[in-house]
């Protein structure tokens, strides 16, 4: 044998086996990732007819062999939110379908293909939305017309006491609820500028803009008016967004949530929510819900506004690699459990505790 196709073959024989290996393991990961992401629950897509439009929507039910199930109607909370949340309410829908829940998202208007205009709807239009949406629910077979709650998070807190009120649900999960619009947005503004160790000076300024925006909102000046005042530079804000911000921003859910007096409610809060006065929250659902004694509220200490733990939210690497390899861990501890506690309570006949 030639002295140098020796050490050549060895090489060869390295790379191959390299190679081998390197598939074995991406193979590998591919199955965990596949694995991770295959939900029991079946999941299909429905169209619903709401005011002369196609909501485009996502039903979720569970593999447990029964023709009959309560619901869960998702309302989102602000911005270009699709069904299933890029994939991120698919946890909690798994979670309701273990409890014998099925699950109904459907696209905001607009987003992913569906018409219409999310930004074109006030509080009092995403509330009619939900309850088309619950009317059609009821006139399906595999749907216990009976059992039909609301999951809401953020900006649904203003969305979900409205539906109540228009059609009956027999709960609610209402997750980093805001109450007042003007106070949530000075909230997240303080928040934010503490988080950035913000100076005195940076402070006052930021403030006094947004006491600008909020006088140009009562006097109901344009889109235009407000790029003016703000001196050419409208910092992101858009003709559409200044319109439904226009809309909604006298929102305020203290009277409305009278709506739910005698309906079981999960009221989630986050110990990490710089968007929502979480303590202003829990005061206001206390003094309206709490002589029903049907409220449950759960807090988390290491949730952030989204409910993710704050130490994957903080990198975003983390919140790639979790969603990828362990999306049910990327939620707070307790959370998915909690919500899927509630509602096998809810059909056990189990009584909610008000505390």
């Amino acid at each position: 044998m030639h002295p140098q196709l020796q050490p050549r073959r060895r090489g060869l024989r390295t790379a191959v086996w390299s190679l081998v290996t390197t598939l074995v393991v991406a193979t590998g990961l591919v199955g965990v990732v596949l694995w991770q992401h295959s939900y029991a629950m079946d999941e299909q897509r429905v169209s619903i007819r709401h005011g002369g439009h196609t909501l485009n929507a996502v039903l979720a039910t569970p593999k447990d062999g029964r023709k009959h199930h309560g619901l869960v109607v998702y309302v989102h909370g602000d911005g270009p939110v699709d069904a299933t949340h890029d994939d991120g309410y698919k946890p909690l829908w798994e979670a309701n379908a273990k409890a014998g829940y099925a699950s109904l998202s459907w696209d905001k208007p607009g987003v992913a293909g569906a018409p219409g205009n999310w930004l074109g709807q006030s509080m009092d239009d995403r509330a009619d939305e939900v309850a088309a949406a619950i009317a059609w629910a009821r006139a399906r077979p595999d749907i216990d017309g009976d059992r039909i709650g609301l999951w809401g998070a953020s900006q649904a807190g203003w969305v979900l006491p409205k539906v109540a009120a228009k059609t009956p649900v027999s709960f609610v999960i209402a997750v980093s609820p805001a109450i007042n619009w003007l106070r949530q947005g000075r909230y997240h503004l303080l928040a934010e500028l503490r988080a950035d160790g913000a100076s005195a000076s940076r402070t006052s300024a930021a403030i006094a803009k947004s006491d600008t925006t909020r006088r140009l909102l009562e006097r109901h000046a344009t889109f235009e008016e407000y790029v003016r005042a703000m001196d050419g530079d409208a910092d992101g804000m858009t003709a559409d967004r200044w319109d439904f911000i226009s809309k909604n921003y006298t929102a305020d859910a203290t009277q409305d949530l009278r709506a739910l007096r005698g309906v079981p409610v999960l009221l989630a809060l986050a110990g990490h929510d710089m968007n929502v006065d979480t303590a202003d929250t829990e005061r206001v659902y206390r003094e309206v819900l709490d002589p029903g004694g049907v409220l449950t509220a759960e807090r988390y200490p290491d949730a952030t506004h989204s409910f993710l733990k704050q130490s994957i939210e903080r990198s975003d690497l983390k919140i790639t690699l979790t969603a990828l390899f362990t999306p049910r861990s990327l939620f707070a501890d307790g959370f998915l459990d909690g919500q899927r506690q509630f509602l096998k309570d809810l059909g056990s006949g189990g009584v909610v505790r008000s505390r």
